[in-house]
């Protein structure tokens, strides 16, 4: 069907196009897609056995849905994607304010215009693009922002009474008619706002002051929600839950791999990052870690939970710190350090909600903090486990390297200023650093090795086999005793 020559209700007619609701148009092309195996929903990891089935039954069950999940969790991303499910083109009456179907009109405007024009009625073609709304539900939100009001100015221009139904303005959900419509934190908004969805989901239809209107809507909700907010801001009325289809729980990703493909799907980085910046796959793994840790820290509240951007903004400053240590000593690339890691620390504090709000720098050490266990969690994967308790004769892979620190002539510092080459020249002095790396990383890539080597100093001061200390200008590493023994 050539869409761009039907230009009037009439040729609209004699094409044999058919009416369809929204949910219909969801349901036969998500069929269709499953059955050519097509990604309905790409771009979305981590939710291909537990979100993204029942999304889907939902959608065969034409039901309107509620996505409950923490921040970050894609609940709005997944909803807008519900949009590549809908017929490209529809038809809309020419004029009509909430997208009248010409053979199925429901507004006072559509239905005068059709009775006075007839088959001559113009029409065009509402690209699929442009039928999802949203909006954010908050406490001041009216009736009259989502559903509509009397205007008393139309009503003075065209010279209407009140009582005439076209002196009424729509408000969003009648404007977004045939379309999806999204309200975010749907808990927020007040209860008696959320009484008059009862009947636009129920019956379809909408009641604006006291005018014996009755527009049956065809839409698609879906709302978003946060379990936190059922105790603390507000609650989702009980009539409207059970007037909802589906209620859909999603969640953060289960390992560190799909959050690796999440990370680097959604992170923010220009060619010159890209292609100056050598980034090892460890760092990449130690930055996921990371955040693991902080779903799983006892200083950070659970209910608000720790989103996906946390880890998105991470890498960003990850990039970005070791941009600025390039620019600094005039190189045009560099490698990523694990020392570069302290400045992720701003993009944790202001993403995290603390179990216990205490001084302003208590963000800033629980950030630390998970920078630390990260390392201690991740270490074991990729060496040897270090035991708490050793027996005195008893060897350890890790000797070697704190012997040479024992016995190294003068403090071992990697300062920020350092360039790569003086970086690695410092690196390759600890030598059994070298052989422990080739007995138990063999097939590493060269280039990795440095940031690894770190990683292992890193590793033994949270193990207690070195210490360590941050200043300024860079990383001091010492054996064990070395702060006790210099203050004697």
């Amino acid at each position: 069907m050539n869409i761009s020559k039907i230009t009037t209700l009439g040729g609209l007619k004699k094409s044999g196009y058919q009416s369809k609701s929204i949910k219909e148009e969801l349901r036969e092309n998500l069929i269709s897609k499953m059955m050519s195996k097509e990604t309905v929903f790409k771009g979305v990891h981590g939710y291909e056995n537990t979100v993204i089935p029942e999304l889907e039954r939902a959608i065969l069950s034409k039901h309107n849905i509620n996505l409950l999940g923490l921040r970050g969790q894609a609940k709005t991303r997944l909803a807008r994607l519900m949009v590549n499910l809908l017929d490209e083109y529809i038809p809309v009456v020419e004029g009509s304010e909430i997208n009248d179907d010409p053979l199925h009109p429901i507004s006072r405007f559509a239905t005068d215009l059709i009775a006075e024009k007839g088959d001559k009625t113009p029409i065009f073609w509402l690209h699929r693009s442009a039928r999802f709304a949203e909006k954010l539900a908050t406490p001041d939100v009216s009736v009259a922002d989502i559903i509509g009001d009397v205007d008393p100015i139309k009503a003075a221009n065209l010279k209407l009474s009140y009582a005439d139904d076209r002196v009424l303005h729509y408000g969003m959900i009648p404007r977004a008619n045939r379309c999806i419509f999204v309200i975010n934190e749907l808990p927020d908004l007040q209860a008696r706002i959320q009484v008059a969805l009862f009947n636009i989901l129920q019956e379809g239809d909408i009641q604006i002051r006291g005018f014996k209107l009755r527009l049956p809507l065809d839409m698609q909700f879906v709302f978003t929600a946060n379990p936190e907010d059922y105790t603390n801001r507000g609650s989702i009325v009980t009539p409207l839950k059970d007037r909802i289809g589906s209620q859909i729980l999603t969640h953060y990703p289960e390992d560190i791999e799909t959050a690796k493909k999440i990370t680097q799907q959604e992170t923010h980085r220009s060619d010159d990052q890209q292609a100056g910046i050598q980034v090892p796959e460890l760092a990449k793994d130690l930055l996921e870690q990371i955040v693991f840790e902080a779903r799983e820290s006892e200083y950070i509240d659970p209910k608000s939970g720790v989103s996906a951007r946390l880890s998105i903004s991470a890498y960003e400053n990850l990039l970005s710190t070791a941009e600025r240590r390039a620019l600094l000593s005039g190189e045009d690339n560099t490698m990523l350090r694990l020392s570069d890691f302290d400045g992720i620390i701003p993009a944790i504090t202001g993403k995290v909600e603390l179990v216990y709000e205490g001084e302003q720098e208590g963000a800033q050490i629980v950030a630390e903090n998970l920078i630390k266990k990260a390392i201690k969690t991740l270490f074991p994967t990729y060496f040897p486990v270090i035991k708490k308790l050793e027996k005195q004769e008893e060897e350890s892979p890790y000797d070697a390297i704190v012997s040479w620190f024992f016995n190294a002539d003068g403090d071992f510092e990697l300062l920020d200023e350092y360039t790569d080459r003086i970086y690695k020249k410092e690196l390759n002095k600890i030598k059994p650093l070298d052989d422990f790396l080739e007995k138990y990383q063999p097939n590493m890539n060269k280039k990795d090795s440095y940031f690894v080597k770190e990683f292992v100093l890193w590793a033994l001061v949270e193990f207690k086999k070195l210490s360590k200390h941050r200043y300024a200008e860079g990383t001091q590493f010492k054996d064990p005793y070395g702060s006790f023994m210099s203050g004697l």
